[in-house]
């Protein structure tokens, strides 16, 4: 690891609590803030010519200075979803340089786990038509509501994806004594519930009353929710979306919902985002929509500073980093 003072850049505007504890977390390393600073993580980096005199980038660099870049020797993303960087080029650049690359899931699988829980919950039970009653006509439909609401317990959910998110949603299901299941790419048998390749999501589908798409974006999962595999789920089921919107043969999942072949669905990705005002799915009763912000907490970006700190205390003692892609 090197003796001498390190270049970090960062490309993320942060309120001053959270740059002065990275200010004072770095140590004798200075600091390069991007020309181009962006308050939402999701906002892609510009190119930026003090990247180039970066030894670590902290944030959304551009991924052709990475590829490029033979003085870049870290890369940590501030964002869970690294669908940008998820491409052969830059994943044989950082091997070649022996450079890893990091993204922060440790910051959001909290906040997106408790997230689906609390959609979970309150479709569960039935909370939105008690608002909508409460905002509209104020009536009294006690019997009604009472009639539509379920126990979670018993039921069974489906994790389209296991990565962090997906394994703490699993804990926090634990106590309602659901069956729960996942499909990943790469089945390590480890898994904390049974765990089944994508292989075998077709046939699972149809078995989950919940169908949770935990998935990141790119080539190799695009619209993997398919007009076919929504129709194999059941008509009583609930799916929610807190991966990618790309994921998601969207124009599919609005006509199931409207003509009552899905029961309800919850999104907090779409695609385009925003989701445009005239867009379908925001006047469908049954389909319930929050704007990116599962992940969004208040002391968000202390902790993705936080994250980034350990992460390079671990990567200067020549430790194990957490959170590692490549």
């Amino acid at each position: 690891m090197p003796n001498e003072p390190l270049n970090i850049w960062c490309s993320t505007r942060f309120g001053s609590e959270s740059l002065h504890r990275l200010q004072s977390g770095i140590g004798p390393h200075r600091l390069l803030m991007a020309a181009s600073l962006h308050t939402s993580n999701l906002v892609p980096g510009a190119a930026d010519p003090q990247l180039e005199q970066a030894d670590v980038a902290f944030g959304q660099p551009d991924p052709a200075v990475v590829v490029r870049s033979q003085r870049l020797r870290w890369v940590h993303l501030t964002t869970a979803g690294y669908e940008r960087y998820d491409r052969e080029d830059v994943k044989a650049a950082m091997k070649a340089r022996q450079a890893p690359l990091t993204n922060s899931s440790w910051v959001y699988a909290e906040p997106c786990a408790q997230h689906v829980l609390a959609m979970m919950l309150a479709l569960s039970r039935q909370m939105p038509l008690s608002w909508s009653n409460q905002k509209g006509p104020r009536l009294w439909p006690i019997m009604e509501t009472r009639g539509r609401c379920y126990l979670l317990s018993g039921q069974s959910a489906l994790l389209v994806g296991f990565g962090a998110i997906g394994q703490r949603l699993a804990e926090l299901l634990a106590p309602f004594h659901m069956n729960v299941r996942a499909v990943r790419r790469r089945v390590r048998g480890d898994e904390s519930v049974p765990t089944h390749p994508l292989a075998d999501l077709d046939r699972l589908l149809g078995e989950a009353d919940h169908v949770i798409d935990l998935l990141p974006g790119g080539a190799g999962t695009e619209q993997l929710i398919s007009a076919a595999r929504i129709a194999r789920m059941k008509s009583t089921a609930v799916f929610y979306n807190i991966g990618r919107g790309s994921t998601v043969d969207q124009e599919a999942l609005a006509h199931a919902l409207q003509s009552g072949r899905l029961a309800a669905a919850y999104l907090d990705v779409t695609s385009p985002e925003p989701l445009p005002p005239e867009h379908p799915l925001w006047r469908l009763a049954n389909c319930h929509i929050t704007t990116h912000t599962a992940g969004g907490h208040h002391n968000e970006q202390l902790r993705l500073v936080e994250h980034f700190l350990e992460n390079l205390s671990r990567w200067l003692r020549g430790q194990a980093l957490r959170d590692r892609i490549v």
